[in-house]
């Protein structure tokens, strides 16, 4: 019955695993011990990511040089700063930590699967989101941090820095394991492509993981006492406001460069979606343990919406290429 329900029942685990943590948050010897598992979790999550990356994909799409810049810089740049501009606007209205969470929201890098799932279901270029979307998870290693930095430079919480050490984190948890399961994929890649099953468990396990371990501390701080429904009605606003602004002038970015049909679907599904699996682990890295629970929130509520919408979306491409 739930998987005929229009939303993703990952999302329904999510908010399961929010409820969880706020009724049994972590606590006392719990806390060291889940951060510990929760690393381990999501090193070996992007090391099976990497050992699945085809490096066909990759030069294949190479050649599309173009729109590879573009698809990155609706990203890494429009998104942001459109990301800023609708952060500002609510900003009397929101906490300080999901005020935070709509301009991280907003350097993340693009998804892989589901960016590659939907281009094919548009019928757009399917090797060009490929090369694409992976390209934006790696480099989203190094700008994501570097974009955080930029833009919380003026941010009130004076927690909200982003260090070197915490870029070098990221590198440690997140890219070398996906550069080690690369290198490592004429071994393994055979084996790992044959246990979807195991991928689907490691991905989504180790984003409960940090959820939960990210709200329980949370939680003890006092999260839900300190934010307001009405902020979270406004998080859910302003997630529909910055899709709908980055899909039409992405939309129209590609069509003003001359760009094919098929190369505007891509640029539309990877520079407007934003990747829940690379971005709750940067948060857990650049963010102290009390702020993630908060800042993640745009980001989860962000996921259900980009699917609900470039799904609709990707069935009426779809009939419009056949025309």
């Amino acid at each position: 019955m739930i998987k005929r329900l229009p939303i993703d029942p990952f999302l329904l685990k999510l908010f399961a695993t929010v409820a969880l943590a706020s009724l049994l948050p972590a606590q006392g010897w719990g806390v060291p011990l889940f951060q510990h598992i929760t690393q381990i979790a999501i090193a070996l999550l992007f090391f099976l990511h990497g050992a699945r990356l085809s490096r066909e994909a990759i030069w294949g799409g190479l050649s599309h040089w173009r729109l590879h810049l573009l698809i990155l810089s609706v990203t890494f740049v429009l998104f942001p700063i459109l990301g800023s501009g609708v952060a500002a606007v609510l900003r009397p209205w929101l906490t300080d930590n999901l005020y935070l969470g709509v301009l991280f929201l907003a350097c993340l890098p693009s998804t892989v699967q589901s960016a590659v799932a939907l281009t094919a279901m548009a019928r757009g270029n399917v090797p060009v989101s490929i090369c694409s979307a992976s390209a934006s998870t790696l480099l989203g290693v190094f700008i994501t941090p570097l974009l955080v930095g930029i833009m919380l430079a003026g941010a009130t919480s004076a927690q909200a820095t982003v260090s070197l050490e915490a870029v070098g984190k990221i590198m440690l948890q997140l890219f070398f394991p996906f550069v080690f399961g690369h290198l490592l994929r004429p071994l393994i890649g055979a084996w790992v492509m044959k246990r979807q099953q195991l991928l689907k468990v490691v991905d989504q396990g180790s984003i409960l993981l940090v959820v939960y371990t990210a709200f329980s501390g949370a939680v003890v701080g006092g999260l839900w006492s300190s934010t307001p429904l009405s902020a979270l009605g406004l998080i859910v606003l302003s997630n529909a406001v910055l899709l709908t602004l980055a899909q039409v002038l992405a939309w129209n970015l590609g069509r003003w460069l001359g760009f094919s049909f098929e190369d505007r679907v891509s640029l539309l599904m990877c520079g407007s979606n934003k990747s829940l699996s690379s971005g709750i682990p940067i948060a857990n890295v650049i963010f102290p343990s009390a702020m993630v629970g908060p800042i993640i929130l745009p980001i989860m509520l962000f996921h259900q919406w980009q699917l609900l919408v470039c799904a609709w979306l990707a069935k009426r491409l779809a009939a419009r290429s056949g025309d």
